[in-house]
């Protein structure tokens, strides 16, 4: 069965990296949509591993949220397997019904249910018990309330789209054939409603891993991560620690933030500023932060150079408590 279809070409969009990214040049596979969507990180993430002798085995995403990296990486073959960690239980249901089995099912709600305001204050009012119903649910109110904005709060789109209101973000279609192509790769995606500090600290050790970490943007008093996300609080300090112990290569994404340079200085790594915009379309920059970011050439390096990094070994634990299966390590990681 030919599946060129998922397997676009981009070699002429990474040639325009020190550029921000025009996000409808990258193919869309998440189901999810708000502001903090890293559509247009996907070039820089392909170079990225790509830059990486050999290629990776894993990839772990310990705030997974849309799920726009993970997805890139199996649909484009970067890596033989993912492990997809999200906390929020709702966005959390969305990929747990995928994983076991219920895409078809979810496919054919959406196609099937006809989105007025209320209809969707009716369904998203009713209490639901099993995941594929709090998925759709999740998709519902995602493609519904102002921004895609999950969190407490958020309210319905009003005019949206050339005037379409609450149907404005609703494609059906779209959505569906997302949700069918997901069956081409589901197969090696590993998902995981935990704690994403505690996924990293317990897969810190495995060698044919690499780490995207994208965590909610709250350090230096940033409210975005406040108003975007349900479990924004994160000790920040605590995931710059549990960096320096991973074996494997990692790209973290952060605002501009003062606090956050000067906690990557003080773990010796190196940052660089991207371009990107925002959902109003204006250029801004975010900064990536790595251990090696040399593949990033041609984008705006801060003025200090980071020092030698080397492996922080973790503290020996006391007691060493077998895992259950749902939140075992990766098995087939070498360590």
């Amino acid at each position: 069965m030919t599946q060129t279809f998922l397997l676009p070409e981009f070699a002429d969009e990474e040639k325009s990296l020190p550029k921000a990214v025009n996000v409808a040049s990258v193919p869309q596979r998440s189901l999810f949509r708000y502001p903090g969507g890293k559509t247009w990180l996907v070039p820089y993430f392909r170079r990225w591993v790509k830059s990486l002798p050999p290629k990776p085995a894993y990839l772990i995403e310990p705030f997974a949220g849309g799920g726009i990296i993970s997805l890139t990486a199996l649909f484009e073959n970067l890596v033989d397997r993912v492990l997809m960690v999200e906390l929020d239980e709702q966005v959390a249901a969305v990929w747990q019904a995928i994983v076991d089995g219920d895409g078809e099912w979810l496919a054919k709600r959406i196609l099937h249910f006809d989105v007025t305001r209320e209809s969707v204050l009716a369904e998203i009012q009713t209490p639901r018990k099993s995941t594929r119903e709090i998925a759709f649910q999740t998709i519902l109110r995602n493609r519904t309330l102002h921004g895609g904005i999950l969190a407490e709060g958020s309210r319905f789109v009003n005019y949206g789209e050339n005037g379409k209101g609450i149907r404005s973000r609703w494609y059906p279609q779209t959505l569906a054939t997302r949700i069918r192509n997901l069956s081409f790769v589901v197969s090696r995606l590993d998902f995981r409603r935990a704690d994403g500090l505690k996924v990293l600290s317990k897969n810190a050790k495995c060698e044919d891993a690499i780490y995207f970490i994208d965590p909610p943007y709250t350090a230096g008093g940033k409210r975005a991560g406040h108003r975007l996300y349900r479990y924004f609080e994160l000790d920040h300090e605590r995931l710059f620690e549990i960096c320096e112990t991973l074996r494997g290569d990692f790209l973290m994404t952060y605002d501009n933030a003062e606090e956050v340079k000067a906690m990557a200085r003080r773990h010796g790594f190196g940052m660089k500023l991207v371009p990107m915009k925002n959902t109003h379309h204006e250029e801004m920059t975010e900064l990536l932060v790595g251990r090696d970011l040399s593949w990033l050439e041609e984008s705006a390096p801060l003025q200090e150079a980071p020092p030698p990094y080397r492996v922080r070994k973790q503290p020996k634990r006391k007691k060493r408590v077998k895992a259950s299966r749902n939140s075992r390590d990766l098995s087939e990681c070498r360590n």
